[in-house]
């Protein structure tokens, strides 16, 4: 099969100079461009056959794939900024639209569009690399098309949750993105061996705790305004987006300078992968603040600091996590 595929390398190379030509600014590599090609052909074509595969149908399936949506797709799930701005503008009112025509009520679209962009983005952390839906994408079909499957089945998850019962999706909103709160699961307590964990914990509860606070001080105003919107508030990433819009709000400055920085539309819609991001950023310099306190402060060690990771991430759980933050 990789010999067969290595005859259109040439092809693919075009292909991805296209793709490069018509966004720039995506910064898909050429390795994963290719990679994931390769992986699509294995999957469709190679699995999905009884006979050897000819050369005229790996033509033909290179031929077909969705170069410009593949190229998206991949960009997105590596979290380029530029390619989610393009994917919100071409593709957020089409979201929608399906999402109404589908849900039942407005309710559960709006639930459904948020599902949707939570699992666009990447929620999970797979040996340190966020793993985002994007990458399920092959560019076998329209990107529309792959979308569209992905809302039904978001719908589908929606109505199966019961009242007693959690959805992952739920799960998500109600806990947030990111490696620094990937679980906030409270341990059965019991038994020796739960006994010494319990001791060990305690050791490092008041550096864990006040390392947390030190971290959260750290961040600057607009990042501790996305956290207790998102956590302390509740707010969905839809609400806090309109919250940003509205020009009493005090994000809105922070907002407009950075869009100015980057030749935007001040008055531009803000979307959920652009709360998202900005969430995501603000996670990752919490855990950096947090490892550098226990590190430099408490003098600890990698072993000992992923103990407080631990207890930061289950023993204080989801909203106490966030009791200590404060702006001015």
């Amino acid at each position: 099969m990789d010999d067969l595929l290595e005859k259109y390398e040439s092809t693919i190379d075009q292909i991805f100079e296209r793709c490069v030509e018509n966004a720039p600014n995506f910064g898909v590599r050429k390795d994963c461009f290719k990679a994931s090609i390769h992986k699509a052909a294995q999957k469709y074509l190679i699995a999905g056959s009884s006979e050897p595969v000819t050369e005229s149908e790996i033509k033909q399936f290179i031929e077909q794939i969705q170069a410009d949506d593949l190229f998206m797709a991949l960009a997105c799930a590596n979290g380029n900024e530029r390619s989610w701005w393009e994917f919100d503008q071409q593709h957020r009112a089409y979201l929608e639209r399906v999402a109404r025509h589908l849900a039942k009520t407005e309710v559960d679209a709006q639930e459904v569009i948020d599902s949707v962009y939570v699992e666009l983005y990447g929620t999970r952390v797979v040996d340190g690399e966020r793993v985002s839906k994007f990458a399920t994408y092959s560019g076998r079909g329209s990107m529309r098309g792959w979308l569209r499957t992905v809302i039904w089945h978001s719908l589908v998850d929606l109505h199966r949750a019961g009242h007693d019962e959690l959805s992952l999706d739920e799960m998500t909103e109600n806990i947030g993105e990111g490696a620094a709160h990937a679980t906030f699961l409270q341990p059965a307590q019991g038994g020796e061996a739960e006994m010494v964990d319990k001791i060990a914990r305690d050791r490092y509860r008041s550096a864990t705790v006040e390392s947390i606070e030190s971290a959260f001080s750290g961040l600057e105003d607009h990042e501790k305004l996305l956290l207790l919107y998102y956590h302390v508030e509740n707010l969905k990433l839809r609400e806090i987006a309109r919250l940003v819009e509205n020009e009493a709000s005090p994000l809105r400055g922070w907002f407009q300078r950075k869009s100015q920085s980057r030749e935007k539309d001040p008055q531009s819609r803000i979307h959920e992968s652009t709360v998202m991001r900005w969430l995501e950023k603000s996670y990752a310099k919490v855990l950096q603040l947090f490892r550098l306190e226990l590190q430099d402060k408490h003098g600890l060690k990698d072993e000992e600091i992923e103990i407080c990771m631990s207890i930061a991430t289950e023993d204080l759980s989801g909203p106490g996590l966030y009791r200590h933050l404060t702006t001015a």
